[in-house]
């Protein structure tokens, strides 16, 4: 299904393990700068741990809401190094990124892994942002649907209604860091088919209000015909995150 694109467009950037504490304040503050009044798309910041408080002080009176990179599916115990979702709560924390390609490869998290923390994540009022999508040598060999259905039907079940409140991240492996983008054509066909994918795991309806974003090397000469595309609906963006004017620029392609 393709569904009509009335959907409100949210872009993403994720620092990674990148900005210490005065980086990370400057780069927002620079950003808020702006994009303290803009509207017209939902915007979010995803610093490491250590800088969610600050960041999260510097954006505290504007639209630009904040986001974890990671969090764990338990509330609390001996889990050394890890934090719960109610302790980003605490820090005033509106999304959580879950089940980026980088945790899946390094630290071998799987669907299940990723579905546990998007449960958790739903529990404690927090929008999970899930990635998904194939590696270079699963694209070459055919299995980008495969691969991509497989990771959103196990990441995303035993949701019920509280499905709609998702936000999937289309982020193709090969395109991630490396320069390379999947051209809008190729990007859409597999929004198009993770939104089939989710209409099958609840009803059209459901399916055609969740966002979901792309995410893979988007600059801000690319940004606008990615997301002109009727099933993009924006990016979760990594390298031009770390740079204020190129993140600007991307979110203002949004338009």
């Amino acid at each position: 299904m393709t569904a009509m694109k009335y959907r409100k467009t949210i872009i993403a950037g994720n620092w990674k393990m990148n900005k210490a504490l005065a980086e990370a304040e400057a780069l927002a503050s620079e950003i808020k700068r702006e994009l303290a009044e803009f509207r017209e798309a939902d915007v979010v910041l995803c610093p490491p741990f250590t800088a969610l408080k600050a960041v999260g002080e510097v954006i505290g009176d504007t639209p630009i809401k904040l986001g974890a990179q990671n969090m764990h599916w338990e509330s609390d115990g001996a889990y050394t190094g890890e934090i719960s979702a109610a302790m980003l709560r605490d820090l005033y924390c509106h999304y959580v990124i879950l089940g980026h390609s980088e945790r899946r490869a390094y630290f071998r998290e799987t669907d299940t892994i990723v579905n546990r923390k998007v449960k958790a994540a739903l529990a404690a009022n927090l929008v999970p942002i899930v990635c998904v999508g194939e590696t270079l040598e699963e694209r070459e060999g055919d299995e980008t649907e495969a691969v991509v259905r497989r990771q959103v039907e196990r990441s995303l079940q035993g949701l019920g209604g509280e499905l709609g409140r998702v936000v999937v991240a289309y982020e193709p492996v090969w395109a991630i860091g490396t320069g390379k983008t999947a051209t809008p054509e190729q990007a859409q066909d597999v929004h198009a088919l993770i939104r089939s994918v989710l209409a099958s795991l609840a009803d059209d309806d459901t399916a055609g209000a969740m966002r979901i974003q792309y995410g893979g090397s988007v600059k801000p000469t690319n940004a606008a015909d990615l997301f002109g595309q009727p099933d993009i609906d924006g990016g979760l963006i990594g390298g031009a995150a770390l740079e204020a004017r190129s993140f600007v620029d991307i979110v203002k392609a949004a338009k």
